[in-house]
């Protein structure tokens, strides 16, 4: 292997501005590419990630262990240890664990930009009101 084929290797394996600490739970890229990002993500029991859209990225979430409650468009599925399931682009989603050990989902984002600034919150898009404006 050439230094720069060396090279190359590493940032693929690097961890991105992606990776860290979130209160509800933990981010870690395991490799990451032009068009793909595989994050291994945990969610600390009884919380979640927020309700979220992106538009030009589809993922992919495989549940390595726990118990996921996915919410994608208006399906709402649980899913155990082993067990996938696929969130296209332009599609309003997000993730929970109900459970009392932590959740473990490897992630695979593929898309033509992977960037964070992609990411909509529906309180940002009036999708979802707060309990005192309804």
């Amino acid at each position: 292997m050439t230094q720069h084929e060396n090279d190359n290797q590493s940032n693929n394996t690097q961890s991105s501005d992606h990776s860290g600490a979130r209160y509800w739970g933990n981010v870690e890229v395991v490799e990451e590419g032009d068009n793909y990002r595989i994050s291994r993500v945990e969610i600390k029991p009884r919380h979640g990630i927020k309700p979220q859209i992106h538009y030009h990225r589809n993922e992919h979430w495989v549940v390595v262990s726990g118990v996921a409650k996915i919410t994608c468009g208006e399906q709402e599925i649980l899913l155990n240890r082993n067990e996938s399931t696929y969130v296209p682009a332009a599609t309003l989603h997000k993730v929970e664990n109900p459970g009392s050990i932590p959740l473990i989902i490897l992630e695979i984002q593929n898309g033509e930009y992977l960037g964070e600034d992609d990411i909509e919150r529906p309180y940002d898009l009036n999708l979802v009101k707060p309990v005192n404006d309804i």
